[in-house]
């Protein structure tokens, strides 16, 4: 899961800011997506970064 972690996570960032660009994803509606889950995208890392450690 270490390895897999980050590239995930750029992934998921270039397919939304892909679908803001296309017109799909509005990219106001992708601002208020994320100032409201940015505490959740933090908490998962340190979850992650703890099980990581763990191993």
């Amino acid at each position: 899961m270490r390895g897999t972690f980050w590239p995930v996570i750029l992934i998921l960032a270039g397919s939304l800011l892909l679908l803001a660009n296309l017109g799909i994803l509005p990219f106001g509606e992708l601002k208020a997506l994320a100032a409201i889950w940015w505490p959740l995208i933090l908490i998962l890392a340190g979850v992650l970064a703890l099980l990581g450690r763990r191993r």
